[in-house]
């Protein structure tokens, strides 16, 4: 796993992740940045939630959940491993707890909560506090091979599968992914919702029923399908090899590959080179 001093400096979203039903699902960890807005309900692995993180579903854990002071959700909370739960939590379903349940004070559950092994109800330091304080510390000490440590105890690192990462202060839903960092979106996923970021990637065979619009560059691997405008400010907006985008393309710059086809208007301000081949993530060869 490749570190950053910041774990969360990026919107990832893995390889053949889907919405389903108001669901977003993924194989592997979740893990979400502190004041985010989750609308979508979260399957996946283990989950990890900064503080006054809001989701408007539910949140179903493979293995553990961990969820900082202050977060809401809007519906039940599942997990098959244990739960660390912050202070003030609330949670508008019901909790249901396959492993051992950590729980901090004045956490407020709609329609109760049952663990299968041991509750113990305290006042621990923030699970996700304590958690990014340390890997950061790590990492700026140089201690590349501490961190990885820590995170592979975190994680069950069984499986080489990246994270989905949502970056501090996102708004993630139906409507729009909304991030003031970088976003790259793997292969074979299937996403609803308009993606407003610094910069995008878009990997092969995904499908996008929105817009694309970022500051930076965008890049549409081959295969992929986009529902909706590509917009960049400064840009290059590069589309590979049997892409598609069914909209209008602005941009700075304008790479467009021999099969790449673009159903609406293209305004660039400056070059447009087409007939290009280009790599499978979409960049020029």
């Amino acid at each position: 796993m490749a570190f950053s001093s910041d774990p969360l400096a990026v919107l990832s979203i893995p390889d053949g992740t889907v919405v389903e039903e108001h669901d977003l699902v993924t194989d592997g960890d979740v893990l979400v940045g502190a004041q985010s807005t989750v609308e979508f309900g979260i399957r996946g692995r283990n989950v990890v939630a900064g503080e006054r993180v809001r989701f408007g579903g539910h949140i179903e854990a493979e293995g553990d959940c961990r969820l900082d002071t202050w977060c809401s959700i809007a519906d039940n909370v599942l997990v098959g491993g244990d739960a660390y739960l912050g202070e003030r939590i609330e949670i508008d379903g019901k909790l249901v707890v396959g492993g051992d349940l950590d729980i901090g004070d004045d956490v407020q559950i709609a329609e109760g909560f049952e663990a299968s092994g041991w509750i113990v109800i305290r006042n621990p330091m923030p699970t996700v506090v304590f958690l990014f304080m340390y890997l950061t510390h790590l990492l700026r000490m140089g201690e590349d091979d501490a961190a990885e440590e820590l995170v592979d105890e975190l994680f069950d690192e069984d499986e080489e599968r990246e994270p989905l990462t949502i970056p501090k202060g996102a708004t993630v839903s139906d409507d729009a992914w909304r991030v003031s960092t970088p976003a790259r979106i793997g292969r074979d996923c299937r996403l609803h919702g308009n993606v407003r970021a610094e910069s995008i990637t878009v990997g092969e065979d995904t499908e996008i029923f929105g817009s694309l619009r970022a500051r930076g560059d965008i890049g549409i691997a081959a295969g992929t399908i986009v529902h909706g405008d590509v917009t960049t400010r400064n840009g290059t907006v590069t589309v590979a090899e049997d892409a598609r985008v069914w909209g209008d393309i602005s941009c700075e710059h304008l790479d467009l590959a021999r099969d790449g086809v673009v159903d609406g208007t293209i305004r660039a301000r400056g070059e447009v080179n087409t007939g290009l081949s280009t790599e499978p993530d979409g960049s020029p060869q």
